[in-house]
């Protein structure tokens, strides 16, 4: 299913992105050396338990998970890259750490995720991937517009990636969003211009170019969610979602303070 927005499903659109953004520099502001992950997901439990939301991720049962995710935020660190499941790890000083976060709040969800480095240590590589792929993220943003195919925007993205000299993996990507998490159109991070489903003003998308240091194959971990790189490499995730407008894409997922 491909929603479209009208526009006052858009403000709120504005408000929940927001929210998602604000709790995600919490969170990061709080993962310092010795913080455990399971404080991260609690944190994150009560920050949006305080907006009046509640988290996409807890009752998530789909297929190529096990069972309902059953956590409020996905937390991966270093070989992990999608679907973290928080678990009882102390972050240690250099540790590659991603916050992916979804709520839902007034009948429209957000979803994003930032990478960061934890403690003081500035691996080269660690920083090389979370570049690369916040360079990948805007460069699918400003692909995006009314009338564009979505060809276009993974061609932007992929370009970034495999330019660096990144495997790219397609099988999970980015997506449509609106009042569920997961809709269509599933947004690959590399993709073939002039092809595809053309961009409406109103369609919302959650845009998540992620790499793996030197592998494009996953392993999935035994709790049947996170995501490893089968060689144990590195990795990295951002996110942001955006709304198509006439003027082009809105990130949505700003913190309030960066969009004052």
């Amino acid at each position: 299913m491909i929603e479209i927005l009208n526009s006052v499903e858009l403000a709120r659109a504005r408000e929940t992105g927001a929210l998602v953004a604000d709790i995600l520099q919490t969170l990061r502001r709080r993962s310092t050396v010795g913080t455990n992950l399971l404080d991260l997901d609690r944190w994150a439990a009560e920050l949006i338990a305080e907006a009046g939301a509640r988290s996409c991720y807890v009752d998530y049962a789909p297929p190529f998970g096990r069972g309902p995710f059953g956590h409020h935020l996905c937390t991966a660190v270093n070989d992990a890259v999608l679907h973290g499941m928080p678990h009882d790890r102390a972050l240690a000083d250099g540790d590659l750490l991603t916050l992916d976060l979804a709520v839902l709040r007034d009948g429209v969800a957000a979803d994003a995720a930032i990478s960061v480095v934890v403690g003081s240590s500035r691996p080269a590589e660690s920083l090389a991937l979370i570049d690369v792929t916040e360079r990948a993220l805007a460069a699918g943003i400003a692909a995006a517009g009314p009338g564009v195919r979505l060809g276009d925007v993974s061609h932007a993205i992929g370009t970034v990636l495999a330019g660096a000299g990144y495997p790219v993996n397609t099988e999970f990507g980015g997506h449509g969003i609106g009042s569920t998490m997961h809709q269509d159109p599933h947004v690959a991070n590399t993709g073939r211009p002039g092809r595809g489903y053309r961009l409406r003003p109103g369609l919302l998308l959650a845009l998540e170019p992620w790499v793996m240091a030197d592998t494009d194959e996953l392993v999935t971990d035994a709790d049947g969610w996170t995501l490893r790189s089968a060689t144990g490499c590195r990795t990295a995730h951002s996110e942001h979602t955006i709304a198509i407008t006439d003027d082009g894409a809105e990130i949505l997922t700003l913190p309030r303070d960066a969009v004052a």
